[in-house]
């Protein structure tokens, strides 16, 4: 695959590259191997039988690679509780596909509102203080349009962070916006 744009918010692609040189250069490489094939038929009615790019079969290579080069799972259990509520509700977890020291890597193939939804978990984890820095792995509007419907595109989240400017998220972040070669 390739990368056809990126976006710094609050500096993450310069923390990136200058705290972290090696692991921008791991993420690029990883990026660059995987190889998309198009192993889905859709069942969907307005793309039934047409062969269709795998999330699935992306992600697994991307586990893969990043594996390779030591980056791991991160997760924090907690019970939850809120004010003035009773309630207990133990076992809940924040998760991070891909850590290394203080870099967090998501690739998010699925719906906008998991694109979203990760943003709210590199600000958790940097409020926790085990990030640094963020990074979203996403597809491009031309990849997307090859996928399953409900898959998302970057570009929509750039616009949106755009949008808010400084106030969400209040963390570091680089997205990757990536496309078949």
């Amino acid at each position: 695959m390739k990368v056809v744009y990126e976006y710094s918010h609050l500096g993450g692609s310069e923390i990136l590259k200058v705290r972290y040189p090696d692991h921008e250069k791991e993420i690029y490489d990883v990026i660059s191997q995987i190889i998309a094939h198009r192993t889905k038929v859709s069942k969907e009615k307005t793309m039934k039988g047409r062969k269709l790019f795998s999330p699935k079969a992306m992600n697994k290579q991307f586990e893969g690679l990043f594996t390779q080069k030591g980056y791991k799972e991160l997760k924090d259990v907690y019970t939850l509780t809120i004010p003035n509520y009773d309630v207990q509700i133990p076992g809940v977890f924040k998760q991070i596909d891909f850590v290394k020291n203080k870099v967090l890597v998501e690739v998010q193939f699925g719906k906008y509102a998991f694109m979203f939804y990760d943003m709210a978990k590199f600000q958790y984890f940097f409020n926790e203080n085990k990030a640094d820095v963020g990074v979203e792995i996403v597809p491009c509007h031309a990849l997307h349009k090859n996928m399953s419907t409900g898959v998302s595109y970057g570009e929509q989240l750039v616009y949106d962070i755009e949008r808010l400017k400084r106030h969400f998220p209040a963390v570091p972040v680089k997205v990757i916006l990536i496309d078949v070669d």
